[in-house]
């Protein structure tokens, strides 16, 4: 059963803006069933979906998603649910950023979706139950280390929206690389036939990767949060020029401290298509880093 039974707002708001605006693109639905009937469509005139998976809080990093989805595919799909399976107790799933009529406004504005699915919360998880995955390989680590809840809720929301949508590609950015290796995993697992591209992380001018959280910061705490890239950038820099990667790494983590961060949970190089540990870059390489400043938890990657 899930342990909390919070509201979902979510799809009422989004039926209340579609009522008040049938005849726009994109089309809402807030079922399974109609979003099948959507897709089911589309498929016997021959077109392809693209699903572009988010939990709302639109910025400019989900419409390059978009962007790309609508490169691959003739339709686009872009879903709106915060999933509770994915944050902890005492994590931050009562206050995560929810403004469903905004969101479906810079989507309209846009111009390259056709339909949203905005379900509730007993859509993806009927009476309430959760059948969890239990994903391996790159989700060992990292994030689990100190997350260990988040990749079997992420891995969970994600294959029923798979299955429930019966898309051809799926999108996601690279700014969650961690994630983004879950879930390219995952679809092979299941073997549903559909293709999971990343797409490289948008930032903003200083450097500092485009978030849903990045709301919660302060101006001066926004200050701090554009070093991060900044320190790995560093990091990539000591490790090509002969820098052990240890001593960079814990480099890194002493700089983001001395920035502002208040606690770093990682710096971390990693081997870009497994997440092993490496100690050289003869294979392709990612420096890894998560950090908090205040309440918020920041996280961001970069290829070496």
């Amino acid at each position: 059963m899930l342990k909390r039974r919070i509201a979902q707002p979510l799809a009422r708001a989004l039926v209340s803006n579609e009522m008040t605006n049938p005849s726009e693109t994109p089309a809402v639905v807030t079922t399974a069933a109609q979003l099948r009937t959507h897709v089911d469509r589309w498929r016997r005139n021959g077109e392809r979906v693209a699903l572009v998976p988010t939990m709302g809080a639109l910025h400019a990093g989900h419409l390059a998603l978009v962007e790309r989805a609508a490169e691959l595919a003739g339709r686009v799909v872009v879903s709106i649910f915060v999933n509770p399976t994915q944050f902890a107790p005492l994590e931050d799933f009562g206050r995560y950023p929810r403004n469903p009529e905004r969101d479906l406004a810079i989507l309209r504005g846009q111009g390259k979706t056709d339909l949203v699915y905005g379900p509730d919360v007993s859509e993806i998880y009927p009476s309430g139950a959760v059948a969890e995955a239990a994903p391996k390989g790159p989700a060992l680590g990292l994030e689990t280390d100190f997350r260990p809840h988040f990749f079997a809720g992420v891995a969970t929301v994600v294959s029923r929206l798979f299955l429930q949508s019966r898309s051809d590609f799926a999108v996601f950015g690279e700014k969650d690389y961690q994630q983004l290796l879950v879930v390219k995993e995952l679809a092979r697992n299941l073997g549903v036939g559909l293709e999971v591209v990343g797409v490289p992380t948008v930032r903003e001018a200083d450097g500092l990767a485009l978030s849903s959280r990045n709301a919660y910061l302060d101006v001066q705490q926004r200050k701090v949060a554009g070093l991060l890239n900044v320190v790995l950038r560093e990091v990539g820099v000591r490790v090509r020029q002969g820098a052990s990667i240890p001593e960079a790494e814990t480099h890194g983590a002493a700089r983001l401290i001395a920035a502002g961060f208040e606690r770093v949970d990682y710096v971390a190089v990693r081997d870009a298509e497994t997440l092993f540990p490496v100690r050289d870059l003869k294979r392709p390489a990612r420096v890894l880093a998560a950090a908090r400043i205040g309440a918020t938890r920041l996280i961001d990657n970069m290829a070496i």
